[in-house]
């Protein structure tokens, strides 16, 4: 399938809460890393061999409602991001590069939705 859906990344004022109610509520793996140059705590997501995994981070804007962000594939982050910019989205995160994962940016669509782009590091 073209551009899939890759990942999905609850942003939340309060990560410890979501993970009790998440962990209790599905049966998934929660594993915190750091990203470096990245949020101060990361909680990756795994959802098992089926299905989108994804994370869960505090929202960078205090106060703000908690939100989930899903994430597509594109094969070129920059060139994505530009065409989205071109059809008449607002790119509110432009591409960022995160070390030894990959590189997104997130747009919000001319209808007003929130989604990030997502292009993964090559693997060796």
């Amino acid at each position: 399938m073209p551009n899939p859906f890759v990942h999905v990344e609850l942003n939340t004022g309060d990560v410890a809460r979501a993970k009790s109610f998440y962990s209790a509520l599905f049966d998934w793996k929660l594993e915190d890393v750091v990203i470096p140059g990245g949020p101060e705590s990361y909680t990756i997501i795994g959802v098992g061999e089926t299905g989108t995994g994804g994370g869960m981070m505090k929202h960078l804007v205090q106060g703000a409602p908690a939100v989930w962000l899903p994430y597509v594939h594109v094969d070129d982050i920059h060139a994505a991001t530009k065409r989205a910019r071109e059809l008449g989205a607002t790119v509110t995160r432009d591409v960022t590069e995160v070390p030894g994962f990959g590189a997104l940016s997130i747009i919000v669509d001319p209808t007003g939705a929130e989604l990030g782009l997502w292009k993964a590091a090559p693997t060796t």
